[in-house]
């Protein structure tokens, strides 16, 4: 893997996302590489984009503008993770994601955090300090890693999810994408696995981008699973939302005005 830094003019930009205001990354590229990743398609590091899972630019002057940006910025919901997971294996080393944490939530931001690692348990001092303004949830799409197979393993994503669930911080899994005749068939089993776990449940289909392989499911398949998955979920007492829906209740949720 190559590591190379570069100089950013902003650390926080508008999300797309209706649930978050901001989305914030430490890193261009990610060397957990998942063939299903549309986020090459979004990286403006070329070097990154076109050398997916090989490349990793490191933002070196992110904190200096991130203490910056809070001080002028309206406060709202931080997305970490919207294109490059914030917990790769660099982050052991630079700790960007979590001197990011700390300036976003002393003043006053909330985080909404997404990855594939487990290394996010080594800020759980941090997480419980600021348990009111902290979500953490988990991408999952099979139990044995065969589309991510340069990910930490799903059934230590899973330790670390109850671990954050058991110790009180709001935590989700991502269960996606499901890609049809591909892991679809999977999905019911790690339902099952979680069931224990007080964690909400958010899932969704794969949406084709430029350069991916996998093709999108028929329109049927996806309404039979959906059925399935919200069956499972009634079956188990889990909250349970499509992708599409989980904003409305997110925003019930930080707000309770919506």
């Amino acid at each position: 893997m190559i590591v190379k830094s570069i100089r950013v003019k902003s650390a926080l930009s508008k999300s797309g996302l209706k649930e978050l205001n901001y989305s914030l990354n430490p890193y261009l590229g990610c060397v957990f590489s998942c063939p299903y990743c549309y986020a090459p398609n979004f990286t403006p590091d070329r070097e990154a984009s076109e050398n997916w899972g090989k490349v990793v630019a490191v933002k070196e002057n992110l904190l200096e503008v991130l203490e910056r940006e809070v001080k002028i910025y309206k406060r709202g919901v931080v997305g970490i993770s919207t294109i490059t997971d914030a917990y790769q294996p660099i982050e052991a080393l630079r700790k960007l994601t979590r001197e990011s944490l700390k300036i976003l939530l002393k003043n006053g931001f909330r985080v909404s955090i997404q990855t594939k690692s487990p290394l996010v348990l080594r800020d759980i001092d941090l997480l419980l300090e600021y348990k009111d303004r902290v979500d953490v949830g988990f991408t999952v799409t099979s139990l044995n890693n065969k589309l991510e197979l340069n990910a930490p393993p799903a059934k230590g994503r899973l330790r670390a999810l109850e671990k954050l669930s058991n110790e009180g911080l709001e935590t989700w899994i991502f269960l996606g994408p499901i890609i049809q005749g591909v892991n679809d068939a999977e999905i019911e089993n790690i339902i099952r696995e979680i069931s224990n776990i007080k964690v909400r449940v958010i899932f969704d289909s794969f949406h084709y981008y430029r350069g991916l392989k996998f093709k999108e499911g028929s329109t049927q398949w996806w309404v039979n699973l959906r059925n399935r998955i919200l069956e499972n979920c009634k079956r188990y007492g889990m909250e349970c939302h499509e992708e599409s829906e989980d904003w409305i209740y997110e925003k019930r949720r930080y707000y309770k005005t919506f």
